[in-house]
């Protein structure tokens, strides 16, 4: 390894390049995503810079003590071969171990899943983006739409298996949600496609109207994340039109943690689960 390495936070101000690698790497994730995840981590989420330019970063998103979610594992290409980001997940584990986080998830590609593996990491279950072709990666909802309530919260809590809240606020001042009793949908701009994501809800009818109401206020590309266990899910994207275009494994470190998979018809996002 040639130049001098050094491990250290991400800040702020690393979020244009960071942009850079997640942009490289043909992933989907925009300023905003990555200002999220460090304004909601600011001490979880490293980085490897090489010379003084970001290499490899990997973000640690902790739900509390019970669940920490791994992401945004990215390596700038001309810095790829040379361990940097077995290095930088090995301390975020670490991390992880020292905070005495119960469980930690991430969702793996065929390619890192043997890494993953090495690194204490079991399957879960498996996890599919499915795609929807259209003009354009912005999506807006109605600013007249409501907030997430104290009920809906309580649902994506159960569903999830973890307490978000702090997640999904951030997320609904983005683009406030569509809302049915205690079923939402949440959905944003991407920087190849929008993003439809996350929506819970115990009623498959209601599910599928929030994510019709969606698709009838855009006409960008979307991608949307789901699990493929959930077959309800899987049904509704081939209705309205959306085909696989990735598989994914979702992998655990720790003790095994479920929710009410049934009640998800949309993930939050690799980097969020």
């Amino acid at each position: 390894m040639s130049g001098e390495t050094k491990l250290r936070l991400l800040q702020a101000e690393d979020i244009p390049s960071a942009l850079e690698l997640s942009t490289e790497a043909g992933w989907n994730q925009t300023a905003d995503d990555w200002r999220m995840l460090i304004d909601l981590a600011p001490e979880s989420c490293l980085a490897i810079e090489v010379d003084g330019e970001l290499a490899t970063t990997t973000t640690l998103l902790c739900y509390g003590k019970r669940l920490a979610w791994v992401g945004m594992v990215l390596t700038r290409i001309k810095f790829r071969g040379q361990g940097l980001a077995r290095q930088l997940l090995s301390e975020v584990l670490k991390l992880a171990d020292r905070m005495n986080i119960e469980t930690v998830k991430l969702d793996a590609t065929d390619q890192g899943r043997p890494l993953y593996e090495k690194l204490g990491f079991r399957s879960e279950q498996p996890v599919e983006r499915w795609a929807r072709a259209g003009k354009g990666s912005t999506i807006e909802f109605d600013a007249r739409s409501e907030l997430l309530s104290a009920e809906q919260l309580g649902a994506d809590q159960e569903a999830f298996g973890v307490e978000r809240a702090q997640f999904l606020r951030k997320l609904a001042i983005r683009n406030f949600p569509l809302v049915v009793g205690k079923s939402y949908l949440l959905a944003r701009s991407g920087n190849r496609t929008a993003y439809l994501g996350p929506c819970i809800s115990a009623d498959k009818d209601i599910a599928r109207s929030l994510i019709h109401r969606c698709l009838q206020r855009t006409a960008a590309a979307i991608s949307w994340d789901l699990l493929k266990q959930n077959r309800n899910a899987e049904a509704i994207a081939k209705d309205l039109g959306f085909t696989p275009q990735r598989y994914l494994t979702r992998m655990v470190r720790g003790k095994d943690l479920r929710g009410r998979e049934e009640s998800v018809y949309a993930l939050g996002g690799f980097e969020f689960g």
